[in-house]
């Protein structure tokens, strides 16, 4: 069964077209050591909640845009090594970040429908 890894952060508006650069740049990074997609989108009606919301969780500020964004990976067991991987390669140190990583949101997902 495939595996999911989600992401939510806040990207400095102004930086759109780097953060596109960067994308594609982990892209091939992460398919390079198994994912099968990624998948990113830039914040286009993303309101702000009362209680809970994408912007509150990632303290979205007035000049940033939320961005969502998945990594599909053939198995768990594949996600685990691919990531580690990832993290090992020398890439990793020097690709530029055009957001604040630590407000950022992830975490892996099981698989329970894809309809």
């Amino acid at each position: 069964m495939q595996y999911i890894d989600g992401f939510v952060t806040a990207v400095p508006t102004e930086n759109k077209e780097k953060y596109i650069a960067h994308a594609k740049e982990a892209s091939d990074l992460l398919k390079k050591y198994g994912a099968l997609k990624l998948v990113e989108c830039w914040g286009d009606d993303v309101p702000e909640g009362k209680l809970t919301s994408f912007p509150m969780a990632v303290k979205c500020k007035p000049e940033e845009t939320v961005v969502f964004s998945w990594v599909v990976w053939p198995s768990k067991d594949v996600r685990d090594r691919g990531m580690e991987a990832v993290v090992a390669d020398p890439l990793m140190k020097v690709m530029e970040m055009p957001f604040d990583t630590k407000r950022i949101i992830f975490g892996g997902f099981q698989v329970v429908l894809d309809s």
